[in-house]
């Protein structure tokens, strides 16, 4: 689609949009009514032919856009996008020209005319935005094409309204908009318009989203001390969260970037077990985790996995905390807890320790945030959290050798394991206990020497011998198998899928390992 840009002064918005090409579409000429607006030699320094056709002091309005029309001839041109062109068109121009699109910096229909930002400040406005609309010869009234809000802030001006405006609202309503026309997924009839692919009332993955949080606390800092960092909190979550539990150490410090990011992968893991579990975590991968008939044991075990890596870690309970437990916790050092409550003897136990942070995050009902996010520079990723689970029935037992039941119920308990460890990641586990971990590898052989050499030198009263390994995705070749069995490993759970996993059946086959396929991964890379 071919654009012609008219403005009277910067025209950065047909600059962004002659930068970002949105929908394909290219400017062909850009106009101005002023010989010296700013936007010609920029126009001109990105290769766009310029017009200047200014009104003469007593030319008509008609007579002026007579020759607008002269000069866009020209021009192969589908769309006409107007910014901040302060003259009112009349249908002269708009019955004989292509489309015109205007951007306007307000929310329309609210605060129409050429002081919208100061006209949203003395209204005590806590929202404005931009509008993106069909140019009629009524002023900043002709049909909708895009909108986009911004905060209003209590400190704001007119000056910092407008900045905000411009490049968090306008640069990226406009180009939208511009993008709707030139895919032909816009049709204006009768004063509306209507945006083919906007669909979304219904959409899991709607085709726009606006998101709004608001700022819980300042942080000391983010992930090292030189970066700031905030968290922001949503207010409608109904899921038990670590974001604005109540914090029952009086006294210790706030908690900092890293530890928001490792409770939270902590408490993830703990709420995929119904019996009691505990998990210890460190840098978002478990360094071990177990269930048991008490909280107590279970903790004991899951520390037991890897004691060391553990030290200065993140503890995670799906039950309520005991003085039993409690005192297991603070034998060593931790900077965090996690529960959904508290005895008072385990409160009495875990204040003792001046800094720890316990939080309190209520019951562990069922999930309810359906989507996870991750920042990539330009924008965001959006998937469906992992709540996939495996149970006995889903596993398909492909070698020769059939599991035990206790080699079963330690794949399933590893599967829901291994789901919370960063990929290529693989856990050794004995009954519902870790004995190694091996997390975050570039090759799976390694990612199973890890959890290998775990098990033998941090595993304190266990190791390896009988153990089960669960695999986030599939062996590609059949060492990673040869490799576990040199740790003692006797069964495997992993996805399958390879195009050798003939090979590495029979390699287990080989091995007297007893292997089955979950037939779904689960890969994390946060």
């Amino acid at each position: 689609m071919k654009l012609a840009g008219m403005a009277g002064n910067r025209g950065r918005n047909l600059l962004n949009i002659a930068d970002r090409a949105p929908g394909g579409a290219s400017l062909s000429v850009v106009l101005s009514n002023r010989a010296d607006a700013p936007v010609l030699d920029a126009a001109a320094a990105r290769d766009i032919p310029t017009e200047v056709v200014e009104r003469g002091a007593d030319e008509s309005r008609e007579s002026h856009e007579e020759r607008l029309l002269d000069a866009l001839a020209d021009y192969d041109v589908d769309l006409v996008c107007l910014d901040g062109y302060m003259r009112v068109l009349t249908g002269t121009f708009l019955d004989q020209a292509p489309r015109a699109l205007n951007v306007h910096p307000s929310l329309l229909p609210s605060f129409p005319g050429a002081s919208a930002h100061e006209e949203v400040l003395d209204a005590g406005a806590r929202v404005t935005g931009c509008t993106v609309h069909v140019v009629t010869e009524d002023v900043d009234a002709g049909p909708v094409v895009a909108q986009e809000s911004v905060p209003v802030y209590e400190d704001d001006t007119p000056a910092t309204l407008k900045q905000r405006v411009l490049h968090e609202a306008e640069f990226r309503a406009y180009p939208r908009a511009v993008a709707a026309f030139a895919e032909g997924r816009v049709e204006v009839t009768d004063g509306e318009v209507r945006v083919a692919g906007d669909e979304g009332a219904d959409a899991a993955l709607p085709p726009r989203r606006l998101v709004s949080d608001e700022r819980l606390a300042t942080l000391r800092y983010g992930e090292n001390p030189h970066q700031d960092a905030a968290v922001y909190v949503d207010p409608t979550c109904e899921e038990a969260s670590v974001v604005g539990a109540p914090q029952l150490n009086e006294g210790a410090k706030g908690l900092s970037y890293n530890n928001y990011n490792d409770a939270d992968g902590a408490l993830d893991l703990v709420k995929e077990f119904d019996e009691p579990a505990a998990a210890v975590i460190k840098h978002t991968n478990p360094a071990g985790c177990a269930t048991a008939d008490t909280l107590a044991e279970a903790y004991d075990r899951a520390l037991a996995t890897d004691p060391m890596s553990a030290f200065g870690g993140i503890v995670a309970l799906n039950r309520e905390c005991d003085a039993a437990t409690a005192e297991g916790i603070v034998d060593s050092f931790k900077e965090v807890v996690v529960a959904p409550s508290y005895t008072e003897e385990a409160l009495s136990v875990l204040r003792a320790k001046e800094n720890l942070r316990v939080l309190a995050v209520g019951a562990l009902d069922d999930a309810t945030e359906r989507f996870v996010e991750k920042h990539v520079t330009g924008g965001r990723l959006v998937q469906e959290r992992d709540l996939a689970t495996v149970s006995v029935e889903d596993l398909e037992v492909v070698t020769e050798r059939e599991p035990t039941a206790e080699e079963v119920r330690a794949m399933v308990f590893g599967w829901r394991v291994v789901k919370h460890v960063k990929s290529n990641g693989v856990v050794f586990a004995r009954d519902t206990e870790t004995v190694g971990v091996g997390m975050g590898q570039v090759s799976r052989v390694d990612a199973v020497r890890l959890a290998g050499m775990k098990s033998e030198e941090h595993a304190e009263g266990k190791d390896a011998q009988g153990a089960v390994m669960a695999s986030d995705a599939f062996f590609p070749f059949p060492d990673g198998v040869e490799t576990a069995a040199e740790y003692g490993v006797e069964a495997v759970v992993q996805p399958g899928g390879s195009v050798n996993d003939d090979d590495v059946v029979a390699a287990c086959d080989d091995l007297g390992i007893a292997m089955a396929f979950t037939g779904q991964r689960c890969f994390k890379h946060d």
